[in-house]
């Protein structure tokens, strides 16, 4: 498969472009606005060209999928223009920066009858799957309760736009906490969502001060670095959600959900399960585990679901997750 790469940032250079050609993919030429940065990642991968453009790739390359790694306000017109030329789509989390934006790309996959997927790489971890594996065969039976936690210490990004609204759409619930509350969703089959109440605050980034990811500019910091919300779904189970990426905790980062059902329990990360058995209460870890590299099994499977008739079950469950996200920020 020729794939195109749109943005060459961290995210593509350490994990899209090297696991394509890790399996068997033929990256053919990656596309930045800042023409240098494009050539920087070409020249390390041997990658032929680079365009400035999305559109002009998208006219002069013969591509079947494309990976769309750019700030969150960009991801709909690229994945629209992908689609509309043809392309598989894995676009980087979040998928857009509202349900509105999802629901279009939703129906552009459909319309183009291409494969649309999203880059949330935790689904793809070991521990992930195997636990999603013992949830579809009932061993934790009705899951009633959910908390979802994606928490850093002072982390706030000093890199890059993670703190520019203009360009993200949101900060911590959009920038990593959407990881915890996409897994969540994705764990208890994304139930249809009824009722949300949320809340968003700027309480320290708007100030300088300590740093463990860099520092940020506090003058230029538009999004917000605290987000909580409770979500209550349509079958009776409910999700609790408590984000941010610069709070006075002790962990450095705590990425972490937490499942109750009505006949066991289960925590990620690690994975614990808790259950009942014989008259007695049991804590349960697995002994072995292989090691997989999460970004690794996604591109795979995303290259796996271009070969064959496509589904839109992520992109489905896109516009769910975008819905709950609106009525947090709505709630400001």
């Amino acid at each position: 498969m020729n794939i195109g790469i749109i943005g060459t940032g961290g995210i593509a250079t350490t994990a899209h472009i090297p696991q394509y050609i890790a399996a068997g993919a033929n990256v053919v030429a990656v596309m930045n606005r800042t023409r240098a940065r494009g050539e920087a990642a070409a020249r390390q991968f041997g990658i032929e060209r680079v365009y400035e453009t999305v559109e002009e790739m998208l006219q002069n390359e013969s591509l079947d999928a494309v990976s769309v790694c750019t700030p969150n306000a960009l991801h709909k017109d690229q994945v629209l223009a992908a689609l509309a030329a043809g392309c598989h789509v894995l676009c980087e989390k979040p998928p857009g920066i509202s349900a509105n934006e999802a629901s279009e790309m939703r129906d552009a996959a459909e319309r183009a009858k291409r494969t649309l997927h999203y880059g949330f790489h935790y689904r793809h971890r070991a521990d992930t799957v195997l636990l999603k594996r013992m949830i579809e065969a009932g061993e934790l039976g009705q899951i009633y309760a959910a908390t979802a936690i994606a928490l850093r210490r002072r982390g706030i990004p000093g890199w890059g736009v993670f703190t520019d609204k203009k360009l993200q759409g949101g900060g911590a619930l959009l920038d990593h906490g959407v990881h915890m509350l996409d897994l969540a969703l994705y764990l208890m089959g994304y139930p249809k969502p009824i009722d949300v109440m949320g809340h968003i605050g700027q309480y320290l980034g708007t100030r300088p001060g300590v740093g463990l990811m860099g520092t940020w500019d506090a003058e230029t910091f538009s999004v917000e670095d605290t987000a909580r919300a409770m979500v209550k779904f349509e079958n009776g189970a409910s999700l609790m959600f408590d984000g941010s990426f610069m709070a006075n905790v002790g962990p450095r980062d705590t990425m972490r959900v937490e499942l109750r059902g009505t006949d066991g329990g289960a925590t990620l990360f690690p994975l614990h399960l808790h259950t009942e058995a014989h008259g007695a209460l049991f804590d349960q870890t697995p002994a072995h585990l292989e090691h997989v590299d999460p970004y690794a099994v996604q591109i795979q499977a995303f290259l796996e679901a271009c070969r064959h008739e496509p589904t839109y079950e992520q992109a489905d469950q896109a516009v769910i997750l975008h819905s709950i996200i609106d009525r947090i920020y709505e709630q400001a």
